[in-house]
């Protein structure tokens, strides 16, 4: 072969570079996705194990009221209805959500139609204080004041959804008003300015115009709150209660899904009825927190089409 043929036709070291940093990208890529599949597979087999292995009918297992794996009912059927920890976890989830979004909202208005320069000096190192706070010091600090409060106020014990629901509120705020934020300054200046062009009033373009053009991502900002405060633990289950028990009212102990696994999944045995009933709570767990994924994913693609 010509010699000059030949050193054209070879690949250059940057060509080889390219080529290896595909494949390191490539085999990246594949790890995380076997790693996920992994842990469904592994989650959902355990989880399963409840209702194939155990012979647990799943309607029981959603919608009765009697969380106790140990003992069987006068029908010789385990005790293992997860609708207390559901409607727990989802009424803290709902209501510290339905708190945070007005002040996330009226956050990010302050930080990018008021003052946008005093709300990035005061606001925003005090949005990124509260994302870096460790959920243990949310429990501490809601077990030493937030408990007693509403103690105080309402009666009771002061443990319940309520307190989990104050925990919550500050936990998924920094969240929802950073993608607040985000949601506000990528609406278009034109926007602002063809508003006030018409005639329009400051107030009038901020919320007939910019709110409406930043709704999608607004409403995106508040699914990841969801998912932060649907998934979290150990702040949760220090003011909640922890009893498996029908939530009468926002101020009774009440449990959710993640403070019965955190206090279970230690004093079980593996492969037991009260191990796989935890599993299928994990499981429970692992499909909301996909369909608050697909919810994202939904609103995002709305979004775009609307635009």
């Amino acid at each position: 072969m010509d010699p000059i043929k030949a050193s054209l036709l070879k690949k250059s070291r940057a060509a080889k570079s390219e080529t290896r940093g595909k494949l390191l990208s490539l085999f990246c890529i594949s790890l995380i996705v076997f790693i996920v599949l992994a842990i469904f597979y592994f989650v959902a087999s355990k989880g399963l194990a409840t209702f194939f292995h155990d012979k647990v009918n799943l309607g029981r297992f959603l919608t009765q009221s009697s969380w106790n794996p140990s003992l069987k009912d006068s029908h010789g059927r385990p005790e293992v209805g997860a609708l207390p920890m559901i409607l727990g976890s989802f009424g803290v989830t709902f209501l510290a959500a339905l708190l945070a979004t007005p002040f996330a909202i009226g956050a990010g208005i302050f930080m990018t139609e008021i003052s946008p320069k005093r709300g990035e000096k005061i606001l925003q190192p005090v949005m990124e204080l509260l994302v870096g706070i460790p959920s243990v010091v949310y429990g501490f600090i809601g077990l030493s004041v937030i408990v007693p409060a509403v103690r105080t106020v309402f009666g009771g014990s002061g443990f319940g959804i309520l307190a989990g629901t104050c925990v919550l509120f500050v936990m998924i705020l920094p969240t929802v008003t950073s993608m607040t934020v985000d949601a506000l300054k990528s609406v278009p200046r034109y926007y602002r300015e063809a508003s006030l062009a018409l005639g329009a009033t400051r107030w009038q373009t901020t919320w007939k115009v910019v709110l409406r053009a930043a709704t999608p991502g607004i409403l995106t900002g508040v699914v990841f709150g969801m998912a932060r405060a649907f998934g979290e633990a150990l702040a949760v289950q220090m003011v909640i209660g922890n009893a498996a028990l029908l939530p009468h009212n926002l101020i009774t102990p009440a449990s959710t899904l993640t403070s019965v696994l955190t206090m279970g999944i230690g004093n079980t045995v593996m492969g037991s009825l009260a191990n796989n009933a935890l599993w299928s709570l994990a499981l429970l767990l692992l499909l909301m927190s996909l369909m608050f994924n697909l919810l994202v994913r939904l609103i995002g693609r709305k979004g775009a089409i609307s635009r």
